[in-house]
């Protein structure tokens, strides 16, 4: 048998339904000499007989079995390396696929220029919705050959082991293998490849496709979506202590700062935005295993994170944890404290008190938020609701609390609206908003989601109102905090005098800032024959013609 140019593992358990999908990518690459070993982690379901099958069908195509399930990615990928007979490696998952150029692209890389890997474009696919998304976009955005990961440490964030194409020698010169018996291997690996290549070679061009299932059953979720598991804090935080040891032992430890700071603000901002969801016991758990290590990292990688991430962190360090939950809600969507203490000098503190420690005091110090003097757009508010009850049909009585810390709205009412716009027609509810004390508002806003303006061919999708506030001729739009528990409701609306018939659902977002989510669905005639008829209509003329009657019988 002639070498093959180039081995692309594909990695599987229990898969049996997208592995040919996975397979099949394999086979459509444009450079046609590759050697294709399908490594199965000892699956117990119809993958071995899919996999012989596929192998029956390709002469390029190997299937081995492991004796026993290792549990991991990587003794399946290692069995692999044994025995692959292609002077380049690359690894897929039996979940996700390699674009048609992928191999062709990263192998022309290699001849152009001897290196050690080389590697590419990442083209994240959300199952649930279809919304297309490069991962780390600013890193793989030019070509460009680097001699050693200190030329551009921010890389480190980009640690995955699929995206790259290995040199069979370099990984043979260095030993380097998956590590066996851990999660988050790529995250070790990614980061020893790093550093011991003498070169690697950047392409923009995609070169994997990796499909996100976010809202995944939980047994069959990603390690990285087991997130909610204490043993999944655990196994993050012992492979980041390898890598630590790595670095150090390699001559590498002066870029632990990117390192430390790559880990603050990608894999425990995992966790930061997941903590409004945790009970008590499981946040005590989380602080006793991420707080020691916390105290390991180098101070420079906190300066670097956004404030309201500092708090977090700070909150969490100080055991405030119930702080902590509160301040997780919203961030990265300028969603301001519900309260602010000042010292002596001024100086404005996350919370209700002055921190202890000079560290806290550095940490929890909100002034380079600007509270006060902010352009009124830009303003940070905090709008919760704290009592929502439902009505006939598809009404809601929604009371909303607004917070001010930085007292940027003038004593008195204020007027307010609530915004939603389901199928880009934007409603707005107006209502006021009452002065509790100086800094807090509150009032009450009676929603009819049956006055929503959906259009005529109907609406299918989630929307989150948002609470507009105007001052002197400006105007601010924020997010509208919901409880986390209330129970989901869902009404039936018949629309346009029943000829677009809804099922609306109110509900709690469930994730990220846990906002008041609305969600429609067409049912009947809508959904059976006139949203499909709408979705073949692609010519923009028609799509003209459409807009202009529904506006016509509105």
């Amino acid at each position: 048998m002639t070498t093959p140019d180039v081995t692309v593992t594909v990695i599987v358990y229990n898969d049996a339904a997208r592995l040919p999908r996975a397979v099949a990518s394999l086979r459509a690459q444009t450079h046609a000499d590759i050697e294709i070993v399908i490594s199965d982690d000892h699956s117990t379901d119809d993958t071995p007989s899919v996999a012989r099958e596929l192998a029956a069908q390709d002469h390029r195509i190997r299937y081995v079995r492991l004796a026993e399930n290792s549990g991991g990615c990587s003794a399946p990928r290692n069995r692999a390396i044994e025995i692959a007979r292609a002077p380049y490696l690359m690894f897929l998952d039996s979940d996700d696929e390699l674009p048609p150029r992928a191999v062709e692209l990263l192998l022309a890389a290699h001849r152009e220029r001897e290196v050690d890997f080389t590697m590419g474009a990442v083209r994240r696919v959300r199952v649930d919705n279809g919304r297309r998304s490069t991962w780390m976009p600013h890193l793989v955005s030019e070509r460009r050959t680097l001699e050693g990961i200190e030329a551009d440490p921010r890389l480190l964030f980009e640690h995955l082991s699929t995206s790259k194409m290995y040199a069979r020698s370099f990984l043979d010169r260095h030993r380097l293998r998956f590590p066996e018996g851990i999660h988050y291997e790529d995250q070790l690996f990614s980061a020893q490849a790093y550093c011991l290549a003498e070169a690697f070679t950047i392409i923009p061009d995609p070169v994997y496709v990796w499909y996100i299932e976010p809202f995944a059953a939980a047994d069959s979720a990603s390690i990285s979506n087991q997130r909610h598991k204490i043993s999944n804090v655990r196994d993050r935080v012992h492979v980041q202590h390898l890598i630590d040891d790595f670095l150090v032992s390699s001559g590498h430890a002066a870029i632990r700062e990117d390192k430390d700071f790559k880990f603050l603000k990608h894999d425990f901002r995992m966790y930061a935005g997941d903590l409004p969801y945790r009970d008590e016991e499981w946040l005590r758990s989380f602080a006793e295993i991420m707080n020691p290590y916390l105290d390991t990292l180098a101070p420079g990688a906190y300066t670097r994170l956004p404030r309201p991430e500092r708090v977090v962190l700070q909150l969490l360090r100080d055991g405030r944890l119930a702080d902590a939950r509160l301040a997780a809600r919203g961030l990265g969507h300028g969603v301001a404290p519900r309260q602010v203490t000042t010292d002596d000098s001024g100086a404005p503190y996350w919370g209700d008190r002055v921190p202890d420690s000079e560290q806290a005091r550095r940490e929890l110090d909100l002034s380079d938020l600007e509270l006060d003097t902010r352009p009124f757009p830009s303003a940070q508010f905090r709008h919760e609701i704290t009592e929502l009850t439902p009505g006939p049909g598809a009404c809601l009585t929604v009371t909303v609390r607004t917070y001010d810390p930085g007292l940027r709205l003038p004593v008195g009412p204020q007027r307010a609206g609530l915004l939603l716009a389901p199928g880009g027609r934007r409603m707005t509810v107006p209502f006021r908003l009452d002065p509790v004390r100086p800094g807090v508002f509150e009032g009450t806003v009676e929603l009819d989601l049956a006055s929503a303006p959906i259009p005529l061919h109907g609406f299918e999708g989630v929307r989150h109102p948002m609470v507009r506030l105007q001052q002197q001729g400006l105007s601010h739009s924020g997010l509208l905090l919901a409880p986390l528990d209330f129970p989901t409701r869902t009404a039936r609306i018949d629309y346009h005098s029943g000829t677009t018939p809804h099922e609306v659902t109110i509900e709690p977002e469930g994730r990220n800032p846990g906002r008041l989510q609305l969600r429609w669905r067409p049912v009947g005639v809508t959904a059976r024959v006139i949203r499909p008829v709408i979705r073949r209509i692609a010519r923009p003329r028609i799509r003209r013609a459409a807009k202009l009657a529904s506006s016509l019988l509105r």
